[in-house]
């Protein structure tokens, strides 16, 4: 299971399906996921099915997987920032995604400053990020993170060409 981990800001914590609901506006605003391929979800259910799929199935599979970001001050969940395996490319991805008010205020990068961390003691030696060519905010966030662009490749999420973006850590 993986572990909780501080920022000063945050907490990032394993998924429970108990966050569901919490959890839905990341999936299902269509500002938040215009980048990453989904199409918006429509209720809850779909989010409880998505992380006993995804993140829950994660932890079991890999060990590691997207946490829940809290924010300390309110205890809100107000987003994700984790490790993902990416079968189709056969690499680890640092991902996050913030509700719209929190973008703007670094959260993404003092995440990513944990998780790659946490990477580093899980014996990880690299994580990539799959960015849209649009998404200047994610461009950002990886830059300031010590990522840089790789190439342009194919991502079957993705109808356009999705930017790897490397770190060795």
């Amino acid at each position: 299971m993986p572990v909780t981990l501080h920022t000063k800001r945050l907490w990032l914590r394993p998924f429970t399906l108990d966050d569901a609901e919490a959890f839905f506006p990341l999936m299902a605003l269509p500002e938040v996921v215009r980048y990453v391929g989904n199409q918006p979800v429509q209720s809850v259910q779909q989010v409880e099915h998505y992380l006993r799929e995804h993140p829950l199935l994660d932890y079991q599979r890999y060990g590691y997987g997207r946490l829940a970001l809290i924010h300390r001050d309110s205890g809100r969940l107000v987003g994700f920032s984790g490790i993902k395996f990416i079968a189709e490319i056969q690499r680890a991805e640092l991902g996050y995604r913030l509700l719209p008010e929190f973008w703007g205020q670094g959260l993404a990068t003092e995440a990513g400053i944990a998780v790659l961390g946490w990477a580093k003691q899980l014996g990880l030696h690299e994580l990539v990020a799959l960015i849209h060519p649009e998404n200047q905010g994610s461009k950002a966030v990886a830059a300031k993170l010590g990522f840089q662009f790789q190439q342009s490749i194919q991502y079957s999420l993705l109808e356009h060409d999705t930017e790897l973006w490397c770190k060795q850590i």
